[in-house]
């Protein structure tokens, strides 16, 4: 949700591959969204922002924010230098949407909840649960549908993107958590990275995590081959199972009476296709004759990942507003990649590890 008084106003610091994101959902959507400025380390770079965004660039957080002070600002930098950037922020009295994940180990997620945890002013882009299927799904599991949900199991993303999935699904918090995890490495063609096409289809030597999460709440599976994001020929799936049922990707089978299990679907109406003239776009997602999510961003044409980072955008807007609720807390931020950096040290060491209760879980 997002007020309809004006468009939200933000800042980047940063100016590479994933700062362009923000600046392309920007320049779409300009009835929702704008950028103040962005922070480069050399004036040339500034130019080359400047005329391909229109957008005005500094070479410091204190004269972006002089100039024009934004609603929020993104630190989209280096994970070792997003804390730091996150804390010179802070210091201003700025919110901030800190990227993924917030911190790069363990002692950097410590020092950072540690100057900034309580200052009530940081957020992260975890945008996983904001995309439209994920989001159905979600309101689904907190309906209740699947009565009390027991296991997730995430074949889709890496490690804290899926970790947040499994303890949102399962409604797990920060409590102590055992993690064991195995990798094994096969041949596999891998055709495609995020530039595109490779022109390659000989197999190479490709990696799969599988993993083991035991929360309190119940179990969740993570499983991951490198570069499954973009590779056509490894499906992303989802299982969520409960007392009452289970849901797999979209399709949920659940009893209603001692005697009857149904089977239903989360159905998508897509506009564009065939003789559908009102242009190619994710209209809602249905499940038993009722909508349980909405494209709220119709005309703009985004793909489902542009729609949960617009989402997150405008929802984080509002926040600084006090108009909605927070996206997604520094705590949540940094406990998913605690639960991430287990799942590696487990692969090295062989060995399960068990995670404490910190101090953004207390």
């Amino acid at each position: 949700m997002m007020s309809s008084q004006s468009a939200g106003r933000f800042g980047l610091v940063g100016s590479g591959w994933r700062s362009e994101f923000f600046l392309r959902l920007a320049r779409q959507l300009p009835e929702r969204l704008s950028v103040s400025g962005v922070v480069t380390r050399s004036s040339e770079r500034g130019a080359e922002v400047e005329s391909a965004w229109g957008v005005p660039t500094f070479r410091s957080v204190a004269e972006m924010l002089a100039a024009e002070r934004p609603e929020f600002v993104i630190p989209s930098v280096p994970w070792q230098i997003t804390p730091e950037v996150t804390k010179e922020l802070v210091r201003f009295d700025v919110p901030v949407l800190a990227e993924t994940p917030p911190a790069a180990d363990l002692e950097g997620l410590r020092d950072l909840w540690s100057a900034v945890g309580t200052s009530g002013l940081v957020q992260v882009a975890e945008q996983y649960l904001h995309m439209p299927g994920h989001a159905a799904r979600l309101a689904l599991v907190r309906e209740g549908i699947l009565g009390e949900v027991t296991s997730v199991q995430v074949s889709s993303t890496h490690l804290y993107h899926a970790v947040s999935m499994i303890r949102h699904m399962l409604g797990a918090g920060f409590e102590e958590t055992t993690v064991t995890a195995r990798s094994f490495t096969g041949p596999l063609a891998d055709p495609m990275s995020k530039d595109g096409w490779t022109g390659d289809s000989s197999p190479k030597k490709a990696a799969t995590t599988i993993a083991t999460l035991e929360f309190a709440e119940g179990m969740g599976l993570y499983d991951f081959t490198d570069n499954q994001w973009w590779n056509p020929l490894r499906s992303r799936r989802i299982v969520i199972r409960g007392s009452m049922g289970e849901l797999v990707d979209d399709r949920v089978v659940r009893m209603i009476d001692p005697r009857s299990p149904v089977e239903s679907h989360l159905t998508r109406r897509q506009t564009g296709i065939d003789l559908n003239l009102e242009g190619f776009d994710l209209d809602h997602i249905s499940f038993d004759g009722r909508v349980v999510y909405r494209n709220d961003y119709q005309g703009a044409r985004f793909s489902e990942d542009d729609l949960a980072v617009v989402s997150l955008l405008c929802q984080m807007t509002s926040w600084c507003r006090g108009e909605a609720p927070e996206p997604y807390s520094l705590a949540d931020g940094c406990q998913d990649h605690l639960l991430s950096l287990a799942i590696e040290e487990s692969v090295r060491t062989g060995a399960g590890v068990t995670t404490g209760r910190e101090a953004w879980g207390r």
